[in-house]
């Protein structure tokens, strides 16, 4: 195949060839649109960080919901802000806490929607730690016992996946276990299985008001310099009974994405965070970019590299986007 009997270019000519030998396919199917959902009825607070997402009550967050579905969009990942924060987040597994609330009105809106919840701490500790903290570390068993207790509340108002995301040793295991005590074996586990400590997280944090009061998550999340590890925790969070796998953050981490694909027959996840999301939107807002076709090439390089869903805040743009095409 050498020029001049092989000339590339030639399926380049038109769109319509350009189409026919696309390797990539990026659709609405592949996306999952995250919500915070807080106390309160009426509220759709902006967050500054994050330019067009919002902080929702649970009215408006059923709302929301209810528009990405409309959309096409499969399913939405849900985020909460407790009433109070206590030093074990016990707010994360109350019955009547802000996301079983907003689990149960969203299901009983959009049945057909898949709504994921995040399962985690550390928007519900005083100290922004993702568990049960004691001598100034997190104390590994101590908080899979809370979390046990969270993902078995949130399958109680009806949540179809859960997705345990503090990089605990055995939590898969932990929520695994506890599901199937209680009979929710159908309750789906979407395992935070390689999350890097990473900067990205930054607008995150001040949506969620999570951000640690002394130290940092590098005790417990990833190196961002290490790739085998993240395949090992792959391995072993798919030995504990993981039905789909993420690495997180999405951007930085594609080879990592692409070494997880390649080594699990299992669904990949990868999380567009709410860094990258923020860094498009001020480049965009700049007028330094072309918002619409950085965000579509930005998810399908996730996807090239492996990616079987996105979670991405662009996620209602993206949908409105491939509508067009």
């Amino acid at each position: 195949m050498n020029f001049p009997d092989y000339r590339a270019r030639r399926m380049r000519r038109t769109e319509g060839l350009r189409r026919l030998v696309r390797e990539t396919r990026l659709a609405v199917d592949n996306l999952i649109y995250p919500l915070f959902v807080a106390p309160g009825t009426g509220v759709a607070k902006p967050i500054a960080s994050m330019p067009g997402q919002n902080v929702w009550s649970v009215d408006r967050a059923v709302e929301a919901a209810s528009a990405a579905h409309a959309a096409g969009i499969p399913a939405v990942m849900l985020f909460g802000l407790p009433e109070k924060k206590d030093a074990v987040g016990s707010e994360a597994w109350a019955a009547s806490g802000v996301v079983q609330r907003a689990i149960k009105a969203i299901k009983k809106q959009t049945p057909d929607l898949v709504v994921m919840a995040d399962s985690c701490f550390c928007e519900y500790t005083d100290h922004g730690h993702c568990g049960v903290v004691r001598d100034g570390a997190l104390d590994n068993d101590a908080s899979l016992e809370n979390l046990a207790r969270t993902v078995v509340s949130y399958a109680r108002a009806g949540v179809d996946v859960v997705a345990p995301s503090g990089m605990l040793d055995g939590f898969v295991a932990a929520c695994r276990e506890s599901l199937d005590e209680e009979g929710f074996d159908q309750t789906a586990i979407l395992a935070y299985s390689a999350k890097y400590a990473s900067a990205y997280y930054g607008p995150f944090r001040d949506a969620v008001e999570s951000a640690p009061q002394h130290g940092d998550r590098r005790g417990y999340q990833m190196d961002p310099a290490n790739g085998a590890e993240a395949v090992r925790e792959v391995i072993m969070d798919v030995g504990e009974g993981a039905d789909m796998v993420m690495v997180k953050p999405a951007l930085a981490y594609l080879d990592i994405v692409r070494m997880v694909a390649d080594e699990v027959n299992l669904p990949v996840c990868a999380y567009a965070v709410s860094g990258e999301y923020a860094m498009i939107e001020a480049a965009a807002a700049q007028g330094w970019i072309d918002r619409e076709r950085i965000v579509m090439e930005t998810l399908t390089s996730i996807r090239r590299a492996g990616a079987d869903m996105i979670i991405t805040y662009h996620a209602p743009l993206a949908a409105q986007l491939l509508a067009k095409r």
